[in-house]
């Protein structure tokens, strides 16, 4: 087939097709009309001899056709962008929007340090943190091209993302300084009182508790929240970098039994790696983490 007769534009609307799955919604995703955008599906349709989209209940299906064309496409997108914008614009000049996916843990370790830096190195860059759904839902998100960084714990991420270690985390126990447990803290006083759990999934149960039922122990969990930033007033076992700065009202112990800690990870897809905005980002994040 001759690129002199195809419209390259057909696949940046079919890129937001295949992702939204849905016609309205590309269409206002593209700031084009959906007639304009459903004329580009059936134009779409007809060049790669496909129905590509399958009406179904709701949101369409992919076609298996669909589906391959993908990743290629988007590739292809983000290497035209490159090409147009091969001369690097000067930091202070850079104008565009980041979005970083990432709990409220690594919320509030970094994103002060990080908007600090930003306005010193890049002051026209802008930062949307949205909401987290998980690791897995995260990943898809970078792949979508919904989101252009993430903050979490991803142990194996495939070919398609970039991902670095940013540092390790471990535990401490946290409970305000009046808490009966504080006195002479163990063991056996960390076990006597209700704790609060952290799980975006609302699970009541953790690798901790597991460790514990291994040694015949058990913890009674009474509250269980979805961010760090809402735990109160109960027994709370956390990441170091979530201990309030303020530690006037709280007191801190290590875990009175062994408790593994982890990695924090960056990751971003491999379509975003040459792009200067992301890739500044990413070094200034590397930075304030020490990663």
């Amino acid at each position: 087939m001759n690129l002199r007769g195809v419209d390259l534009n057909l696949l940046v609307i079919l890129d937001a097709l295949l992702d939204e799955r849905h016609v309205t919604r590309a269409a206002k995703r593209l700031h084009l009309s959906q007639p304009a955008t459903s004329s580009a599906l059936e134009r779409c349709r007809h060049l790669f001899g496909d129905p590509l989209l399958i009406r179904g209940r709701g949101e369409m299906r992919l076609s298996a056709k669909a589906e391959s064309l993908r990743e290629p496409i988007k590739a292809l997108l983000t290497q035209a962008e490159r090409v147009i914008n091969q001369a690097d614009t000067p930091l202070a000049e850079l104008r565009q929007t980041i979005r970083i996916l990432m709990a409220d843990f690594p919320v509030s370790a970094l994103l002060g340090p990080l908007h600090q830096r930003l306005i010193t190195s890049a002051p026209n860059l802008d930062l949307i943190v949205q909401p987290w759904h998980g690791a897995k839902s995260a990943l898809e998100q970078l792949a979508k091209g919904e989101a252009d960084l993430a903050v979490s714990v991803f142990p194996n991420v495939g070919a398609s993302f970039r991902c670095v270690e940013l540092l390790y985390e471990d535990y401490c126990v946290l409970m305000r300084k009046d808490h009966p447990a504080a006195q002479n803290f163990n063991l056996q006083q960390w076990l006597a009182y209700p704790h609060v759990l952290v799980s975006g999934r609302g699970d009541a149960d953790s690798p901790v508790d597991q460790t514990l039922q291994a040694r015949g122990l058990r913890r009674r969990v009474g509250l269980v929240v979805p961010y760090f930033q809402m735990a109160p007033d109960l027994i709370a076992l956390l990441p170091t970098h979530c201990v309030p700065q303020d530690t006037t009202k709280f007191t801190v112990f290590p875990p009175p039994i062994p408790v593994e800690g982890f990695p924090l990870h960056l990751a971003w897809h491999v379509r975003k790696h040459g792009d200067q905005a992301v890739s500044h980002v990413v070094e200034v994040i590397r930075e304030v983490t020490g990663g």
